[in-house]
């Protein structure tokens, strides 16, 4: 008698390699799983961004081909998990469940109600960390808490993390019949416009590409890694690998054991390395203060910004999403994000302090807009982040450090091929203005082809302007609280 099938309930964990929770269900199983992925429909889920949906679209493709050449397939189900789940037992004849642990709030509701309902069914359920290097919960202070502060928090885990072993994928599966939604049903691709375009020019989704783009960034880019990551001008300074993580086509333990395994043979130099595995490190310290504060995308981490003046024009907002702000570095980083549904960190950090600090809007418009047009949109990442350059957050820039565009500008776009590729109607600019054309002379813009006002924008705000009411914006805030 062959052993009863498994269901393993892929999420955000769209890989066969290094899955522990699709090898726990093929050791049970002998091999006989139903692979499915519930397009979820619970009120309290919040809905993925329309780049995020392209490249799921893409990635299910590959996982569902990778799948299907092991004799098995990927069944697509719509609506909540616990009726897709409990139908799937019912039509296989399933007696465990298997899934990658998730540590928002939704999600640790929504799976945390289904396995009490199973368990009481006497259904088998078990869940693994397939997402993070280590849990929330695992990385503890010396006063008992969790780590506010990034640095200590690194040099823990530093300390305590060990690898764990790989996992290869399954050689073979054993099919279990089960009905399927198509694919091309789900319409996952933006549309009224479809403005993914030119994603496809720079992505390919995937299991296999991800661990493409991982040796190929170790086996050269990362030398530079510390020197080259703050340069949006170059084409390989980051390893690009944010959205094949956020999709879970390669887990943060690969990273990790790839790049240790490069350390431990003197294949790379050991600092530039360490500073990659920092950053991957960073996405986990992300998921510590989702897991720790679930409304971090709602709300300020710091109660005082509640009391934050910000200014609600609906004109500035288009013309910072658009990048139509007269401000070069600005525009570019907007234009990248909408041409290939994502932006260099560095320029993450310039436009969202732009957006907070000079334009004075709440920074969960600027979440939000990241949210939808990101194809690496995380939730804890994406939130973590803009609290952080907002100064809301924890561990956060002070809300009076407010970057300078121009000369953040000058300083990291040090070609200036970055700015001239995004915004190609001031390609012919000299560098000494490529950043601030307003200063550049009649001549010398007639010469460049430019026209301010027309064919580039000027500045939305004056920088001194803008810097100026932002420490007010402040002290308004640090007056509120005081007076509280």
């Amino acid at each position: 008698m062959s052993q009863a099938p498994a269901i393993m309930w892929f999420r955000r964990d769209l890989r066969l390699r290094d899955n522990p929770a699709l090898d726990a269900a093929l050791r049970t199983s002998d091999g006989r799983i139903v692979c499915v992925y519930i397009r979820e429909t619970d009120p309290t889920w919040r809905a993925m961004g329309e780049a995020s949906q392209w490249w799921l679209d893409k990635s299910l493709r590959a996982l569902s081909a990778d799948l299907e050449a092991l004799g098995s397939q990927l069944v697509l189900r719509t609506g909540s998990a616990g009726q897709v789940i409990d139908a799937l037992l019912k039509e296989t004849g399933a007696q465990s469940v298997f899934w990658n642990r998730r540590y928002d709030r939704p999600g640790r509701e929504i799976d945390g109600a289904l396995k009490s309902a199973l368990l009481a069914q006497y259904i088998s359920v078990t869940s693994f960390n397939g997402s993070l290097l280590t849990e929330p919960w695992t990385q503890v202070t010396g006063a008992g808490g969790y780590y506010k502060v990034y640095s200590p928090y690194w040099r823990a885990v530093q300390a305590n993390y060990v690898c764990p072993p790989s996992i290869d994928a399954p050689l073979s599966l054993l099919p279990v019949k089960a009905e399927t939604e198509a694919l091309e049903d789900w319409q996952l691709h933006p549309h009224a416009p479809d403005w993914s375009a030119g994603f496809d020019a720079i992505w390919t989704p995937g299991e296999s590409n991800a661990r493409d783009r991982l040796f190929a960034f170790l086996d050269g880019p990362v030398e530079i890694y510390g020197d080259d990551r703050d340069r949006p001008d170059l084409e390989f300074g980051t390893s690009g690998l944010s959205p094949h993580l956020a999709f879970g086509e390669i887990s943060p333990a690969q990273v990790w054991r790839a790049t240790q395994n490069r350390i431990d043979a003197n294949q790379v130099d050991e600092g530039h390395a360490r500073k990659f595995l920092s950053e991957v490190a960073w996405r986990d310290f992300a998921y510590v203060l989702l897991f720790h504060n679930p409304d971090l995308a709602e709300e300020n981490y710091k109660p005082d910004f509640d009391l934050m003046p910000w200014q609600d024009d609906a004109d500035l907002l288009r013309a910072w999403q658009t990048g139509q702000t007269g401000y070069p570095i600005v525009d570019a980083g907007m234009r990248q994000l909408w041409t290939t549904g994502w932006m260099h960190n560095r320029v993450r950090m310039i436009v969202a302090s732009f957006l907070t600090k000079h334009l004075l809007i709440d920074w969960r418009r600027g979440e939000d807009w990241f949210w939808d047009t990101l194809v690496d949109a995380d939730p804890a990442s994406n939130s973590a982040s803009w609290q952080w350059v907002a100064g809301s957050g924890a561990d956060a820039a002070p809300y009076f450090r407010i970057f300078n565009p121009i000369t953040q500008g000058e300083k990291f776009d040090q070609t200036g091929n970055y700015v001239r590729k995004w915004c190609p109607e001031l390609a012919r600019l000299p560098r000494k203005y490529l950043f601030c054309p307003w200063k550049a002379g009649p001549l010398i813009l007639r010469e460049a082809g430019i026209t301010l006002g027309e064919t580039y924008p000027n500045p939305i705000v004056d920088h001194k302007t803008g810097r100026a009411r932002a420490l007010a914006a402040y002290d308004i805030l640090k007056e509120r609280r005081d007076a509280a």
